[in-house]
């Protein structure tokens, strides 16, 4: 009677043990990983000015586009700057002040309007904006967290004029990844105010 050698069957086994044990250890992570996004290419800074038929004035990027506002109840001098490759708008909404009472109603609005995106903010801070030289006062509003709204302000004259800026973007608001971009365009947002004129 022969018996069979069960000696390669102990090395096949004992092969496919250690190459378990070699797959499962190390100091390998696999926790999730973060999600990646797009490196983003920021143009230069360019800037020209605004100069149309309303009565005020200011320079804005040459990568943005200013269209009028064509949403329903839109005013004249209503306008929207569009910043088509990063999928932004800056809405600029203008009134003429007729009282005393329109103009505190207003102020008051921009404030509620602003205050409205305390729920994802994880704050909102007021800066005040003031170029007495060209009657130009106002409030900018910075507004962190996942709010659809990042930046706002108003400017006015005290007196005549009153324009509100809302800068939003068109899509899920998520800070990680607007941020570098909401940076960019903060920075021409100030630009703006910083040349803004009444006519």
């Amino acid at each position: 009677m022969e018996f069979k050698s069960e000696a390669p069957v102990r090395y096949f086994a004992l092969f496919i043990v250690v190459l378990f044990i070699a797959a499962c250890g190390g100091s390998a992570d696999y926790s999730p990983k973060p999600r990646g996004y797009f490196r983003i290419v920021f143009p230069e800074k360019e800037y020209q000015p605004y100069t149309e038929g309303c009565p005020f004035t200011f320079d804005y990027p040459k990568y943005g586009k200013i269209e009028p506002d064509r949403s329903a109840g839109a005013k004249p001098c209503w306008q929207n700057i569009q910043f088509p490759q990063f999928n932004a708008t800056l809405h600029l909404s203008y009134q003429p002040v007729t009282s005393k009472k329109e103009f505190n109603e207003l102020i008051e609005d921009a404030h509620k309007l602003s205050f409205k995106h305390t729920v994802k903010a994880t704050s909102i801070d007021e800066g005040v904006i003031a170029y007495p030289d060209r009657k130009v006062y106002g409030i900018y509003y910075t507004i962190d967290g996942n709010a659809a709204s990042s930046a706002q302000f108003f400017l006015t004259d005290s007196t005549k004029h009153y324009l509100r800026g809302a800068l939003y973007f068109n899509s899920e608001p998520r800070l990680d990844s607007i941020q570098p971009v909401l940076n960019f365009i903060k920075k021409d947002v100030d630009v703006m105010i910083k040349t803004f004129k009444w006519k």
